[in-house]
């Protein structure tokens, strides 16, 4: 059984903002290319349920769900908890499991420290 990841971000009806997501997804697939990556976003574009069916498609039992968020507001307490509530009724034999939002890893918080401190 093959793992899924999905990255889920907001969206924008701006085509170009999704492209730093697209890099980060491209990224990952090079770093775990026996996990299948896809993005979903909550407006204008991919649906979490249409990234799901596509990962289930090749062969992804467990998906992991990393929100591409800096921290939980209404979206991550509210929203994302019912989109995934649905698509687990529609997709009853994947696992699905919502992570916290990747801007709360303490990793991520140094490393954007990090590029602010350093850039002049």
């Amino acid at each position: 059984m093959r793992q899924g990841l999905i990255l889920f971000a907001h969206g924008s009806s701006d085509p170009q903002w999704a492209q730093p997501f697209e890099r980060i997804a491209l990224s990952l697939q090079k770093k775990l290319p026996a996990v299948a990556v896809a993005l979903a976003f909550l407006e204008h574009g991919t649906s979490l349920e249409e990234a799901i069916a596509a990962l289930a498609a090749k062969g992804a039992g467990s998906i992991r769900v990393v929100p591409v968020f800096f921290g939980q507001g209404g979206h991550l307490k509210e929203d994302l908890p019912n989109l995934i509530a649905q698509a687990r009724r529609a997709f009853a034999g994947i696992d699905l499991v919502q992570e916290m939002p990747i801007g709360e890893n303490p990793a991520v918080i140094e490393a954007i420290a990090s590029a602010i401190a350093s850039a002049r």
